[in-house]
């Protein structure tokens, strides 16, 4: 079954005029818009694509792959704030990224970079950011051998030293 705001592998079911329609199993057909169709296609193949919902709440899959996924935390940049709803984050796709601002735990400005938490919004199925990251951080002992690489991200500095995920 196909995953929205994670990388699928799905098949192809037809073609048409806008695009290719791939199979989403219990999500149904999902469009590959004709921009993303890799030039090399043959009948049967598998396309690996990410899923989100557009700005008509359809489901659409890009070849492109976002900065983060749902899941993850990723340093973003606000590329423009909507006065009625929230700000937009570029977060390497098309389709900007909302931060609604219900979910700003201070608000943002256009150019400002922000570490926000990516999501699924149970109400809208829509892909959504947060920059409310304490409830989403895992407080799971950390289980790490000494010298073993790991990957952070910085969230701040207070005056004992670093806050990282």
């Amino acid at each position: 079954m196909a995953i929205i705001g994670k990388r699928n592998t799905l098949s192809i079911e037809r073609a048409s005029g806008p695009g290719l329609y791939l199979d989403g199993g219990e999500l149904g057909e999902i469009l590959l818009p004709g921009r993303y169709i890799p030039k090399d296609i043959a009948p049967g193949i598998k396309l690996d694509v990410f899923i989100y919902l557009d700005s008509e709440d359809r489901l659409v899959a890009t070849t492109e792959t976002p900065h983060a996924m749902v899941g993850e935390f990723a340093h973003l940049r606000v590329v423009s704030v909507n006065p009625r709803i929230g700000a937009f984050l570029d977060w390497g796709l098309a389709k900007d990224l909302l931060l609604p601002f219900r979910e700003q735990e201070t608000p943002v400005r256009v150019g400002q970079w922000v570490i926000a938490y990516i999501y699924l919004d149970q109400h809208t199925n829509r892909i959504v950011a947060t920059t409310r990251l304490h409830r989403h951080l895992n407080r799971q002992k950390v289980t790490c051998r000494e010298g073993q690489a790991v990957g952070l991200l910085i969230t701040g500095r207070p005056p004992l030293g670093y806050n990282a995920i």
